[in-house]
Protein backbone atom coordinates (compact mmCIF):
# COMPACT_ATOMS: atom_id res chain seq x y z
CA UNK A 1 0.00 0.00 0.00
CA UNK A 2 1.60 3.19 -1.10
CA UNK A 3 1.33 6.72 1.25
CA UNK A 4 -0.72 7.98 -0.90
CA UNK A 5 -3.01 4.91 -0.87
CA UNK A 6 -2.83 4.62 3.44
CA UNK A 7 -3.64 8.67 3.58
CA UNK A 8 -6.98 8.10 1.62
CA UNK A 9 -7.83 5.29 3.93
CA UNK A 10 -6.96 7.43 7.35
CA UNK A 11 -9.38 10.08 5.69
CA UNK A 12 -12.16 8.08 5.30
CA UNK A 13 -11.53 6.33 9.02
CA UNK A 14 -10.84 10.10 10.34
CA UNK A 15 -14.18 10.88 8.89
CA UNK A 16 -15.92 7.76 9.73
CA UNK A 17 -15.30 8.51 13.13
CA UNK A 18 -16.71 12.05 13.22
CA UNK A 19 -20.27 11.21 11.25
CA UNK A 20 -20.51 8.07 13.60
CA UNK A 21 -20.06 9.88 16.50
CA UNK A 22 -22.46 12.54 15.10
CA UNK A 23 -24.90 9.61 13.78
CA UNK A 24 -24.94 8.25 17.08
CA UNK A 25 -25.70 11.18 19.14
CA UNK A 26 -28.59 11.89 16.98
CA UNK A 27 -29.87 8.19 17.32
CA UNK A 28 -29.94 8.25 20.92
CA UNK A 29 -30.99 12.03 22.02
CA UNK A 30 -34.51 11.64 22.28
CA UNK A 31 -34.74 8.82 24.75
CA UNK A 32 -31.23 10.69 26.86
CA UNK A 33 -32.97 9.82 30.52
CA UNK A 34 -31.65 6.83 31.49
CA UNK A 35 -34.31 6.58 34.44
CA UNK A 36 -37.52 6.90 32.37
CA UNK A 37 -35.86 5.16 29.15
CA UNK A 38 -35.05 1.55 29.90
CA UNK A 39 -33.67 -0.72 27.88
CA UNK A 40 -37.13 -2.37 28.14
CA UNK A 41 -39.18 0.98 27.20
CA UNK A 42 -37.38 1.84 24.57
CA UNK A 43 -38.09 -1.92 22.73
CA UNK A 44 -41.30 -1.51 23.63
CA UNK A 45 -41.21 2.09 21.62
CA UNK A 46 -40.07 0.59 18.83
CA UNK A 47 -42.00 -2.59 18.58
CA UNK A 48 -45.05 -0.02 18.72
CA UNK A 49 -43.48 1.74 15.79
CA UNK A 50 -42.80 -1.54 13.48
CA UNK A 51 -39.28 -0.13 13.94
CA UNK A 52 -37.65 -3.98 14.96
CA UNK A 53 -34.94 -4.38 14.09
CA UNK A 54 -33.95 -0.61 14.21
CA UNK A 55 -31.71 0.09 11.32
CA UNK A 56 -32.56 4.12 10.84
CA UNK A 57 -32.61 6.55 13.42
CA UNK A 58 -35.69 6.73 16.33
CA UNK A 59 -39.45 6.33 14.23
CA UNK A 60 -41.77 9.49 14.72
CA UNK A 61 -43.15 8.60 18.20
CA UNK A 62 -47.26 8.05 18.09
CA UNK A 63 -49.88 9.09 21.18
CA UNK A 64 -48.64 10.62 24.05
CA UNK A 65 -45.09 9.18 23.79
CA UNK A 66 -43.63 12.78 22.71
CA UNK A 67 -43.89 13.74 25.84
CA UNK A 68 -41.46 11.62 27.60
CA UNK A 69 -38.68 12.20 24.77
CA UNK A 70 -36.27 14.84 24.80
CA UNK A 71 -37.33 18.23 23.63
CA UNK A 72 -35.04 18.38 20.66
CA UNK A 73 -37.04 15.03 19.68
CA UNK A 74 -38.64 16.31 16.31
CA UNK A 75 -34.92 17.50 14.89
CA UNK A 76 -33.69 14.02 15.66
CA UNK A 77 -36.02 11.61 14.08
CA UNK A 78 -36.04 10.28 10.77
CA UNK A 79 -37.61 12.06 8.33
CA UNK A 80 -36.99 15.52 10.09
CA UNK A 81 -33.36 15.35 10.57
CA UNK A 82 -31.75 18.34 8.72
CA UNK A 83 -28.20 18.44 9.58
CA UNK A 84 -27.51 17.81 13.47
CA UNK A 85 -28.62 19.08 16.85
CA UNK A 86 -26.49 20.52 19.03
CA UNK A 87 -25.11 18.16 21.81
CA UNK A 88 -22.08 18.52 24.02
CA UNK A 89 -21.24 14.49 23.01
CA UNK A 90 -19.72 16.78 20.15
CA UNK A 91 -19.37 20.22 21.23
CA UNK A 92 -16.23 18.56 23.14
CA UNK A 93 -14.73 16.80 20.02
CA UNK A 94 -14.49 20.25 18.50
CA UNK A 95 -13.31 22.01 21.33
CA UNK A 96 -10.34 19.20 21.51
CA UNK A 97 -9.75 19.74 18.38
CA UNK A 98 -9.64 23.38 18.53
CA UNK A 99 -7.24 22.59 21.42
CA UNK A 100 -5.08 20.67 19.39
CA UNK A 101 -4.59 23.31 16.64
CA UNK A 102 -4.07 25.77 19.37
CA UNK A 103 -1.29 24.12 21.66
CA UNK A 104 -0.62 21.12 19.92
CA UNK A 105 -0.42 17.51 21.36
CA UNK A 106 1.82 19.51 24.33
CA UNK A 107 -0.91 20.94 26.34
CA UNK A 108 -1.27 21.29 29.64
CA UNK A 109 -5.07 20.31 31.61
CA UNK A 110 -4.76 24.60 32.52
CA UNK A 111 -4.84 25.42 28.80
CA UNK A 112 -7.99 22.42 28.54
CA UNK A 113 -9.69 25.30 31.44
CA UNK A 114 -8.63 28.31 29.92
CA UNK A 115 -10.37 26.86 26.47
CA UNK A 116 -13.46 26.21 28.43
CA UNK A 117 -13.71 29.70 29.39
CA UNK A 118 -12.96 31.19 26.91
CA UNK A 119 -15.08 29.11 23.90
CA UNK A 120 -18.04 27.26 26.10
CA UNK A 121 -21.19 28.53 27.93
CA UNK A 122 -21.25 27.82 30.99
CA UNK A 123 -25.22 26.68 30.43
CA UNK A 124 -23.89 24.47 27.55
CA UNK A 125 -21.88 22.29 30.85
CA UNK A 126 -23.17 19.52 32.72
CA UNK A 127 -22.40 17.52 35.78
CA UNK A 128 -18.63 16.86 36.26
CA UNK A 129 -18.16 19.82 33.92
CA UNK A 130 -20.20 22.57 35.17
CA UNK A 131 -18.47 21.43 38.36
CA UNK A 132 -15.50 22.22 37.03
CA UNK A 133 -16.57 25.08 35.01
CA UNK A 134 -17.62 26.92 38.10
CA UNK A 135 -14.18 26.26 40.09
CA UNK A 136 -12.19 27.62 37.29
CA UNK A 137 -13.89 30.71 37.51
CA UNK A 138 -13.63 31.23 40.96
CA UNK A 139 -9.92 31.10 40.53
CA UNK A 140 -9.22 27.57 41.16
CA UNK A 141 -6.23 25.15 39.40
CA UNK A 142 -6.27 21.76 38.12
CA UNK A 143 -6.77 18.77 40.17
CA UNK A 144 -8.71 21.08 42.03
CA UNK A 145 -11.27 21.74 39.71
CA UNK A 146 -11.90 18.02 39.96
CA UNK A 147 -12.07 17.60 43.63
CA UNK A 148 -13.76 20.64 45.00
CA UNK A 149 -17.78 20.29 45.41
CA UNK A 150 -18.10 18.13 42.75
CA UNK A 151 -19.76 14.70 43.52
CA UNK A 152 -19.84 13.78 39.73
CA UNK A 153 -16.29 13.26 39.43
CA UNK A 154 -16.52 9.20 37.68
CA UNK A 155 -19.62 10.08 35.50
CA UNK A 156 -19.24 9.71 32.05
CA UNK A 157 -17.97 13.14 30.80
CA UNK A 158 -14.04 13.55 30.68
CA UNK A 159 -15.26 9.60 28.16
CA UNK A 160 -17.02 11.59 25.64
CA UNK A 161 -14.42 14.26 25.25
CA UNK A 162 -11.45 11.43 24.62
CA UNK A 163 -12.58 10.96 20.83
CA UNK A 164 -10.27 13.70 19.11
CA UNK A 165 -6.97 11.96 20.93
CA UNK A 166 -8.25 8.56 19.43
CA UNK A 167 -8.76 10.47 16.08
CA UNK A 168 -5.31 11.96 16.12
CA UNK A 169 -3.52 9.03 17.74
CA UNK A 170 -4.22 6.41 14.78
CA UNK A 171 -3.14 3.39 16.28
CA UNK A 172 -1.26 4.64 18.86
CA UNK A 173 -3.58 3.57 21.83
CA UNK A 174 -1.36 4.65 24.73
CA UNK A 175 -0.33 7.92 23.43
CA UNK A 176 -4.56 8.48 22.73
CA UNK A 177 -5.05 8.19 26.76
CA UNK A 178 -1.97 9.73 27.83
CA UNK A 179 -3.67 13.06 25.95
CA UNK A 180 -7.16 12.11 27.41
CA UNK A 181 -6.04 11.56 30.90
CA UNK A 182 -4.43 15.55 30.72
CA UNK A 183 -7.85 16.70 29.64
CA UNK A 184 -9.85 14.58 31.85
CA UNK A 185 -8.20 15.59 35.40
CA UNK A 186 -9.69 18.70 35.18
CA UNK A 187 -13.37 17.60 36.18
CA UNK A 188 -12.98 13.81 37.08
CA UNK A 189 -10.94 11.03 39.17
CA UNK A 190 -11.00 7.52 39.25
CA UNK A 191 -13.18 5.91 36.84
CA UNK A 192 -14.06 8.67 35.43
CA UNK A 193 -10.57 9.70 34.45
CA UNK A 194 -9.88 5.63 33.38
CA UNK A 195 -12.91 6.26 31.20
CA UNK A 196 -11.47 8.29 28.87
CA UNK A 197 -8.19 6.92 29.04
CA UNK A 198 -9.96 3.60 27.80
CA UNK A 199 -12.39 5.17 25.03
CA UNK A 200 -9.30 7.46 23.47
CA UNK A 201 -7.44 3.93 23.64
CA UNK A 202 -10.18 2.09 21.90
CA UNK A 203 -10.90 4.71 18.92
CA UNK A 204 -7.06 4.74 18.12
CA UNK A 205 -7.08 1.11 18.14
CA UNK A 206 -9.92 1.03 16.12
CA UNK A 207 -8.00 2.17 13.29
CA UNK A 208 -4.96 -0.92 13.07
CA UNK A 209 -7.27 -3.69 15.48
CA UNK A 210 -8.03 -6.68 12.57
CA UNK A 211 -11.48 -7.03 14.82
CA UNK A 212 -13.38 -4.95 17.54
CA UNK A 213 -12.22 -7.69 20.04
CA UNK A 214 -8.73 -6.66 19.64
CA UNK A 215 -9.53 -2.79 19.89
CA UNK A 216 -11.38 -3.82 23.05
CA UNK A 217 -8.71 -5.92 24.52
CA UNK A 218 -6.22 -3.19 23.62
CA UNK A 219 -8.09 -0.46 25.40
CA UNK A 220 -8.29 -2.30 28.30
CA UNK A 221 -4.08 -2.57 28.76
CA UNK A 222 -3.85 1.55 29.54
CA UNK A 223 -6.18 1.25 32.79
CA UNK A 224 -5.64 -0.33 35.74
CA UNK A 225 -6.64 -3.92 35.72
CA UNK A 226 -7.81 -4.07 39.43
CA UNK A 227 -10.22 -0.58 38.61
CA UNK A 228 -13.99 -1.31 38.28
CA UNK A 229 -13.97 -0.34 34.92
CA UNK A 230 -11.22 -2.40 33.81
CA UNK A 231 -13.54 -5.44 35.72
CA UNK A 232 -16.48 -4.30 34.15
CA UNK A 233 -15.80 -4.69 30.99
CA UNK A 234 -13.63 -8.04 31.26
CA UNK A 235 -17.04 -9.18 32.74
CA UNK A 236 -19.03 -8.00 29.40
CA UNK A 237 -15.99 -9.75 27.23
CA UNK A 238 -16.73 -12.91 29.16
CA UNK A 239 -20.67 -13.44 28.94
CA UNK A 240 -19.63 -12.45 25.41
CA UNK A 241 -17.40 -15.42 24.73
CA UNK A 242 -19.54 -17.86 26.62
CA UNK A 243 -22.36 -16.86 23.41
CA UNK A 244 -24.74 -15.60 26.10
CA UNK A 245 -27.44 -13.40 24.15
CA UNK A 246 -27.20 -9.38 24.19
CA UNK A 247 -30.02 -9.02 26.49
CA UNK A 248 -29.27 -11.68 29.16
CA UNK A 249 -25.53 -9.85 28.96
CA UNK A 250 -26.70 -6.99 29.82
CA UNK A 251 -29.01 -8.23 32.34
CA UNK A 252 -26.70 -9.73 34.25
CA UNK A 253 -24.34 -6.99 34.03
CA UNK A 254 -26.88 -4.44 35.17
CA UNK A 255 -27.44 -6.50 38.03
CA UNK A 256 -23.84 -6.20 39.24
CA UNK A 257 -23.37 -2.46 38.30
CA UNK A 258 -27.02 -1.55 40.11
CA UNK A 259 -27.16 1.63 42.30
CA UNK A 260 -24.37 3.40 40.30
CA UNK A 261 -26.46 5.70 38.20
CA UNK A 262 -27.49 6.36 34.83
CA UNK A 263 -24.45 8.81 34.03
CA UNK A 264 -21.62 7.15 35.94
CA UNK A 265 -18.77 5.62 33.39
CA UNK A 266 -18.86 2.16 34.89
CA UNK A 267 -22.58 1.15 33.71
CA UNK A 268 -22.39 3.19 30.87
CA UNK A 269 -19.28 1.18 29.36
CA UNK A 270 -20.51 -1.79 29.93
CA UNK A 271 -23.28 -1.26 28.00
CA UNK A 272 -21.43 0.17 25.46
CA UNK A 273 -18.96 -2.62 24.97
CA UNK A 274 -21.79 -4.88 24.53
CA UNK A 275 -23.09 -2.83 21.56
CA UNK A 276 -19.37 -3.08 20.59
CA UNK A 277 -19.40 -6.52 20.71
CA UNK A 278 -22.18 -7.84 19.57
CA UNK A 279 -22.27 -5.11 16.56
CA UNK A 280 -18.89 -7.05 15.47
CA UNK A 281 -18.01 -4.26 12.92
CA UNK A 282 -21.64 -3.68 11.53
CA UNK A 283 -21.81 0.02 11.89
CA UNK A 284 -26.10 0.27 11.92
CA UNK A 285 -25.86 -2.95 14.20
CA UNK A 286 -23.38 -1.09 16.91
CA UNK A 287 -25.15 1.62 17.17
CA UNK A 288 -28.66 0.29 17.77
CA UNK A 289 -27.67 -2.04 20.05
CA UNK A 290 -26.02 0.46 21.84
CA UNK A 291 -28.46 3.20 21.93
CA UNK A 292 -31.38 0.17 22.89
CA UNK A 293 -29.43 -0.56 25.70
CA UNK A 294 -30.52 2.55 27.62
CA UNK A 295 -28.32 4.65 30.56
CA UNK A 296 -26.87 7.25 28.64
CA UNK A 297 -27.75 6.23 25.49
CA UNK A 298 -26.72 9.80 23.28
CA UNK A 299 -23.64 10.17 24.31
CA UNK A 300 -22.85 5.90 24.39
CA UNK A 301 -24.48 5.94 20.71
CA UNK A 302 -22.11 8.45 20.16
CA UNK A 303 -18.67 6.81 21.34
CA UNK A 304 -19.94 3.55 19.85
CA UNK A 305 -20.75 5.61 16.54
CA UNK A 306 -17.09 6.78 16.33
CA UNK A 307 -15.45 3.09 17.12
CA UNK A 308 -17.81 1.69 14.34
CA UNK A 309 -17.39 4.42 11.94
CA UNK A 310 -13.01 4.49 12.27
CA UNK A 311 -13.25 0.96 12.07
CA UNK A 312 -15.09 0.44 8.94
CA UNK A 313 -14.35 3.99 7.88
CA UNK A 314 -17.00 6.69 6.51
CA UNK A 315 -17.52 4.95 3.10
CA UNK A 316 -18.87 1.93 5.09
CA UNK A 317 -21.36 3.86 7.48
CA UNK A 318 -25.27 3.63 5.25
CA UNK A 319 -26.63 6.62 3.73
CA UNK A 320 -29.59 6.38 6.24
CA UNK A 321 -27.24 7.66 8.15
CA UNK A 322 -25.30 10.18 6.86
CA UNK A 323 -27.33 11.79 4.32
CA UNK A 324 -29.69 13.42 6.57
CA UNK A 325 -26.92 15.22 8.57
CA UNK A 326 -26.05 16.74 6.11
CA UNK A 327 -22.50 17.37 6.63
CA UNK A 328 -23.54 19.88 8.79
CA UNK A 329 -22.78 20.43 12.73
CA UNK A 330 -24.26 22.43 15.15
CA UNK A 331 -22.68 23.69 18.09
CA UNK A 332 -22.38 25.87 21.49
CA UNK A 333 -18.61 26.16 20.93
CA UNK A 334 -17.72 29.91 20.17
CA UNK A 335 -17.46 29.88 15.93
CA UNK A 336 -18.42 26.78 15.17
CA UNK A 337 -21.77 26.68 15.10
CA UNK A 338 -22.53 25.10 11.31
CA UNK A 339 -19.98 24.05 10.67
CA UNK A 340 -19.19 20.95 7.79
CA UNK A 341 -18.80 17.37 9.43
CA UNK A 342 -16.11 17.14 6.34
CA UNK A 343 -14.11 19.84 7.50
CA UNK A 344 -13.77 18.71 10.63
CA UNK A 345 -12.45 15.39 9.64
CA UNK A 346 -10.14 16.92 7.16
CA UNK A 347 -8.44 19.65 10.39
CA UNK A 348 -8.27 16.53 12.44
CA UNK A 349 -6.81 14.37 9.49
CA UNK A 350 -4.02 17.37 9.18
CA UNK A 351 -3.25 16.80 13.24
CA UNK A 352 -3.63 12.71 12.58
CA UNK A 353 -0.99 12.43 9.72
CA UNK A 354 2.18 13.05 11.20
CA UNK A 355 1.51 10.21 13.46
CA UNK A 356 0.61 7.73 11.58
CA UNK A 357 3.30 8.27 9.27
CA UNK A 358 5.79 6.41 11.28
CA UNK A 359 3.49 3.50 11.39
CA UNK A 360 2.48 3.14 7.55
CA UNK A 361 6.11 4.42 6.08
Amino acid sequence: MTLVDNETALADRVLGGWTGRIAGNMLGKPVEQGELWTRERIDRYLRQAAALPLTDYLPQPAGDLEIALRPEWPHCVRGRIHGSCRDDDVDYAILGLDLLETHGFGFSTEQVGDLWLLRLPFLQTFTAERAAYRNLANGLKPPLTATYDNPYQEWIGALIRADIFGWTCPGVPRRAAQLARRDAVLSHTGNGVYGAMWAAALISAAFTAPTVRHAVDEALAVIPASSRLARTVRRVVSLHDTRMSWEDTLTTVAEETGGMGWIHTVPNAAVLTAGLLYGDGDFTRTITLTVRGGLDTDSNGATAGSVAGVFGGAAAIPDQWKAPLEDTVRSAVFGYDGVRISELAERTLRLAEPAARPANG
